[in-house]
């Protein structure tokens, strides 16, 4: 009962984020896999993914939940979500781990008291197993019933459903995997304008759908520069929008935010 209390202060702080999950909210529906992409250890990532699964509950929709976490700490994880266990006892690469995951998670199995049937998955495969991750990832996604509502929270670059490589090691990501097999996804990858901002500014998030101008300059600009591939002439089948997180400065905060 805490950690709910405590998740409902957080959603109540988070009130201004409503109109970025708002887009997001109308995917999340049977049969579709929607993965937001994230760069890792932002504080912002988890919180608007707590905020999206929550609304998503309210909406009476049972939810899968897919972690980018080795799956052979699911164990753990159920043990969380249905026994009390703790959150320490999960292993998290140190990659991704940071205290506001650990929250999440211990906030998802609060939340499981009220919504029995939200799942929790842990999707990845171990850095040191010769398996390739997206693909292992894509396969666990594939194996869910038809039927599930799924909501992912992986990097950002797993988000991306084409990819034009220069490079013959270039591999496709867990979402342009699950489409290339016909499964229904929509990727919606984050971006933070800047990297960083003053001591005494937050962050405020606006969604860009991906048939704005703006979008296509996110994809090249913040996720095609990092790997060694074509710039996309379009984000058509590529992505489905951004959530972008900008400085909350106080001339910012004065203006309308969508």
């Amino acid at each position: 009962m805490y950690h709910l209390k405590m998740l409902f202060l957080l959603l109540l702080s988070s009130s201004a984020w409503a109109a970025s999950h708002a887009p997001l909210l109308g995917n999340v529906k049977p049969g579709t896999i929607t993965i937001v992409g994230e760069t890792h250890r932002r504080i912002e990532s988890t919180q608007f993914f707590e905020g999206l699964v929550y609304e998503a509950l309210q909406q009476n929709q049972c939810l899968t939940l897919a972690l980018e976490i080795d799956d052979n700490q699911q164990a753990a994880i159920d043990r969380v979500m249905t026994e009390g266990g703790a959150v320490a006892d999960i292993t998290i690469s140190s990659i991704i781990d940071h205290p506001p995951m650990r929250q999440m998670i211990a906030h998802m199995a609060a939340l499981k008291k009220e919504f029995p049937c939200l799942q929790v998955i842990a999707i990845d495969t171990g850095i040191s197993t010769p398996d390739d991750r997206d693909a292992w990832m894509a396969k666990k996604l594939s194996e869910l019933p038809g039927d599930a509502r799924v909501l992912a929270l992986l990097g950002s670059l797993h988000t991306l459903k084409k990819v034009d490589w220069l490079v013959k090691v270039g591999k496709p990501s867990v979402a342009e995997l699950l489409t290339n097999k016909g499964f229904r996804v929509k990727s919606y990858p984050q971006d933070w304008l800047p990297e960083t901002c003053p001591d005494t500014s937050g962050r405020l998030s606006r969604f860009v759908s991906a048939d704005k101008p703006e979008a296509l300059s996110l994809l090249n600009d913040s996720l095609m520069s990092l790997v060694n591939a074509n710039p996309h002439q379009s984000t058509q089948g590529v992505v489905d929008g951004f959530i972008v997180w900008e400085c909350d400065t106080p001339t910012r905060g004065n203006q309308p935010h969508s």
